[in-house]
């Protein structure tokens, strides 16, 4: 009989082994789906992620122009423990479920994410061009909020989002140390200091690490950057490069990108020579009507004039306006071909995370024969 007990009591041991195992197994592998979507960074300059075990370390490198300091935010896994050594850090957990966003572009992020529904409030309505946004907000699913020094801590804390993402611009009254006074879970996203397209648009990644969407997010943009990529294949080797500036004077001053900037990468992209290329600097010149005149006088194309949908808008602002050759011959574009009825712009909400297609209107403008069949879709030409 003893030979049969030890068979039994082996038995029970194995089986114990074997349920060990299994668990242990179980749960290496529940640890390694958590992190598996891991998103890599090819062209954004302005954050950083790194995976650990159960919680992630987000890194903002350039909070605002010039600014002297970074911000870190801990991601934690729901159900995972809190690492040690970054008690000082803003903790957020993951993946998010309710989202309160402050810019036009984070809406468009959070679509392409097929994160809407986690979207429970808004800056200011009025910006809005996404369709299934207004619908949220007309069932009252999403409320307005308020920005900078407006903002409405109190609504917030009613909502009692789980993230809050904003821009801050350096100033004391932006609405992102507002927050954090009111201990509010909110966080800096800077894609708009980004001097390259692509590099605006991998911004997509940085919303996806708040909800675990990593892996959308890097086919997302791998189908973006290649896109991006081919059509510039087809202005690279030309050897016509038509004129281009940019914009129309605001209360006297007239603002040119300068030859770093993101609008000037576009342009080179596109197969233009845009006229203030020289310029080393990501920002804008402050310039007068002649300084413009005397560069841009015979220019062949004319874009961004301010708010003007027609060129008669143009001739109301300044007569002298109509003294550019670009006006005279009718190749003046605007990129207010998608704005609603309230104002809502969508080059400024979609059309900053699809740099594919603003390229491909762009390549469209100046060399039609490269894209015959694309119809403009940010852009329009003033009659």
């Amino acid at each position: 009989m003893k030979p049969k007990i030890m068979d039994k009591q082996h038995c029970c041991r194995t089986i114990f082994y074997c349920l060990l195992l299994l668990w242990c197994a179980t749960s290496t592998a529940f640890t390694e789906d958590k992190n598996a979507e891991q998103a890599s960074i090819r062209y954004a300059q302005g954050f950083t992620i790194d995976y650990h075990d159960g919680y992630k370390l987000v890194t903002i490198l350039s909070p605002w122009k010039d600014a002297k300091t970074t911000y870190q935010y801990l991601l934690v896994q729901r159900g995972a423990a809190v690492p040690a050594g970054y008690e000082s850090l803003p903790r957020i957990e993951i993946p998010a479920q309710s989202v309160i966003t402050m810019s036009t572009t984070h809406l468009a992020y959070l679509s392409q994410l097929d994160l809407l529904d986690t979207l429970v409030g808004y800056n200011s309505f009025a910006h809005v061009n996404a369709p299934e946004v207004l619908k949220r907000i007309a069932e009252g699913k999403i409320r307005e909020v308020g920005g900078g020094s407006n903002v409405n801590i109190e609504r917030i804390m009613e909502l009692a989002p789980e993230l809050i993402m904003t821009y801050s611009l350096g100033s004391p009254d932006d609405e992102y140390f507002k927050l954090r006074e009111a201990h509010l879970n909110v966080v800096l996203n800077a894609e708009y200091l980004e001097s390259t397209p692509l590099g605006r648009a991998e911004w997509i990644k940085f919303v996806a690490a708040f909800f675990n969407k990593e892996q959308q997010a890097q086919q997302i943009f791998e189908a973006i950057a290649a896109d991006y990529a081919a059509l510039v294949a087809k202005t690279k080797t030309l050897a016509f490069r038509p004129t281009v500036f940019l914009n129309t004077p605001y209360q006297g001053a007239w603002w040119m990108p300068g030859g770093k900037s993101y609008m000037a990468m576009l342009l080179q992209d596109a197969g233009a020579s845009y006229l203030w290329t020289d310029i080393d600097s990501q920002g804008s010149l402050m310039l007068d009507m002649e300084a413009v005149y005397a560069r841009a006088a015979e220019a062949e194309f004319w874009l961004h004039p301010g708010q003007w949908e027609r060129l008669d808008d143009g001739r109301a602002q300044d007569e002298r306006l109509t003294q550019f050759r670009a006006f005279q011959e009718g190749n003046v574009y605007n990129n207010n071909a998608r704005v609603n009825a309230q104002g809502g712009n969508d080059y400024w909400e979609s059309g900053l995370t699809r740099p594919d297609i603003i390229l491909a209107d762009l390549i469209k403008i100046f060399h039609p024969h490269l894209l015959p069949e694309h119809e403009l879709a940010y852009y329009k030409k003033l009659e």
